[in-house]
């Protein structure tokens, strides 16, 4: 075990209870010398669900900032770590569906905070609207049942709790919660979808696992003035010139890194390794 001069023989609270403990705390604990643990009976759900019938609390930086703020007010130590996912479709081909996910640290003692990503097109995230079992088992098959669990709900929006059943991982449960949901729609569909929660989606899981590897490199990554971790990006400018027309594109041409503790900040030009554009991205070029 490595023991980070900031970080070392630290208590760090992780606020979640979707078990996501099982892919941050050994990589931090291993590489920073802290103890992670799980508050009891913390529920990260009254941030927001992805059944949406809680919905998330500001945007996703927000709501993982909050959760790691509250894990700290109900357990009076100094360091928490929270992660927050979402799903959209990708930036460049909005067929593809997208998970984004971020794991922060706050630091109330050295007043930082650091934060960690991954974005990545492997997920199953999907849903359907479905008028039978059949339909229901299509689904299931092409999202990774019964590794991946789902979610079963009255369409076009349940009217209680009741209508809503998650974490659906074997057949017979499949089918009773269709069954039941049929039951109690009056319009004959309902809908399924994918469960996001970590616990029940191992590729989202992998994808966290990925965010906290990249929070490890940028609290690796120490200020050249202070030698304080956490030097990070902290503006980008776009403007990569076209390879053709040269004109500005919406391509990063330059990022600033700043350290949080003493404010030394520094530009890096062309941090994506290229210096023009493909032309295809070009405004001009390809309106």
């Amino acid at each position: 075990m490595n023991k980070h001069p900031i970080f070392g023989n630290r208590v760090a609270i992780l606020a979640t209870k979707h078990h996501k403990e099982t892919v941050i705390a050994p990589i931090l604990e291993q590489e920073l010398g802290i103890k992670v643990i799980v508050p009891q009976d913390f529920d990260t759900d009254r941030f927001g669900t992805f059944t949406r019938d809680v919905k998330r609390v500001g945007n996703q930086v927000e709501a993982a900032r909050l959760k790691a703020e509250t894990a700290l007010s109900v357990t009076n130590e100094t360091l928490a770590l929270a992660s927050e996912g979402t799903f959209s479709p990708h930036p460049t081909n909005p067929f593809i569906p997208c998970n984004r996910e971020i794991v922060i640290l706050l630091d109330k003692t050295n007043e930082i905070e650091i934060i960690g990503q991954a974005v990545s097109i492997e997920t199953n995230f999907s849903h359907r609207v479905i008028k039978n079992i059949q339909e229901a088992q299509e689904f299931a098959e092409k999202a990774g049942f019964p590794e991946h669990a789902l979610v079963v709900m009255v369409h076009p929006s349940p009217k209680n709790q009741e209508e809503i059943i998650k974490g659906i991982n074997t057949t017979e449960q499949l089918v009773e919660a269709v069954t039941f949901a049929l039951k109690r729609s009056e319009s004959g569909e309902i809908s399924i979808e994918t469960d996001m929660r970590a616990l029940y989606n191992p590729t989202r899981m992998k994808n966290i696992a990925r965010a906290t590897h990249d929070l490890m490199k940028k609290i690796q990554n120490a200020c050249p003035n202070c030698d304080f971790p956490g030097f990070d990006v902290f503006q980008r400018k776009q403007g990569l010139p076209c390879a053709y027309c040269h004109s500005p594109t919406e391509l990063t041409l330059a990022v600033t890194y700043k350290c949080q503790k003493c404010g030394f900040f520094r530009e890096v030009m062309f941090p994506d390794g290229i210096q023009e554009a493909d032309p295809s991205l070009c405004n001009y070029c390809n309106p």
